[in-house]
């Protein structure tokens, strides 16, 4: 069982197989709680080599830089690396989609608490697994918890505390089909700035066996706002859930724009 008590340095982090920017970005500002030792298990490969390039960056910018030490390890054995040596407490889960709902599996399983990205699974198949999980983790003691990063966008918490005044957001109405009571959109830009620095995107990150369809941790963000911001107290099941319609379309890219994106020359096999 773990618990935290607030004393300083006594979060110890375990990033494992990062491919997604998110995992940097927990580590963008230092918290006196959290130690500047950092763990890093993951497969050889450009996806933990941009991970610690974009810590690297934080430690040398200008302005409020950080001090993270990064102790990497990155053979074959990785996650049984981490799970049998265990030098930190909270497992930070931010890439391949495909592979996390293992990731998660096994480290609740190692009694370790889990910080991870949306999605946290992308398929029907691995939601019981996810249910399991979440109950092995209340047994042990420990934490499973979504990043959610757009919660913590003032945008987002000035609607909502916004959504709970009735003198100047009145009231939801009930909605249909046709004419939705809340809707929710996004634009999703392949190529973009994160921390003044062009990202660079892993090619799995378009395959939608490993990403997931209709790029579902974008999907993931608008669904949860609905809930935190128009409902904020209220606890919803999985059986309170009606899926009324849905549709799916492809994105076309030139290679000139995938190559923009993600550094590489040819589009890869699997694509």
């Amino acid at each position: 069982m773990s618990k935290f008590t607030g004393a300083k340095g006594e979060v110890k982090l375990l990033t494992l197989d990062p491919g997604h920017f998110h995992a940097a970005l927990i580590q963008k500002s230092m918290f006196d709680k959290i130690d500047p030792n950092v763990y890093v298990y993951a497969p050889e490969g450009t996806d933990v080599t941009d991970h610690l390039t974009r810590v690297d960056a934080f430690n040398k910018r200008a302005e409020n830089p950080t001090t993270w030490i990064e102790n990497v390890y990155t053979k074959p054995d990785y996650l049984e690396k981490m799970l049998s040596d265990k030098p930190g407490n909270v497992v930070v889960l931010a890439g391949n989609n495909a592979k996390k709902i293992e990731y998660i599996q096994k480290s609740v399983d190692a009694g370790l608490n889990v910080l991870a990205d949306k999605p946290m699974i992308i398929n029907s198949d691995a939601f019981p697994v996810l249910e399991q999980a979440f109950k092995t983790a209340e047994n042990k003691g420990v934490l499973l918890y979504d990043i959610m990063t757009e919660r913590s966008e003032i945008t987002s918490i000035i609607q909502r505390e916004l959504a709970k005044m009735p003198d100047v957001f009145g009231g939801l109405m009930v909605g249909t089909v046709d004419e939705p009571a809340i809707m929710q959109q996004s634009v999703h830009y392949f190529s973009k700035m994160v921390s003044g620095v062009a990202l660079q995107r892993p090619s799995w990150s378009f395959d939608t066996a490993i990403q997931g369809e209709g790029i579902v941790d974008v999907a993931t963000h608008l669904v949860d706002l609905v809930q935190w911001g128009g409902f904020p107290e209220a606890i919803l099941d999985k059986s309170d859930v009606q899926i009324l319609s849905a549709r799916h379309w492809s994105t076309n890219l030139t290679l000139d724009q995938f190559g923009k994106v993600t550094s590489l020359k040819e589009f890869p096999e699997a694509l």
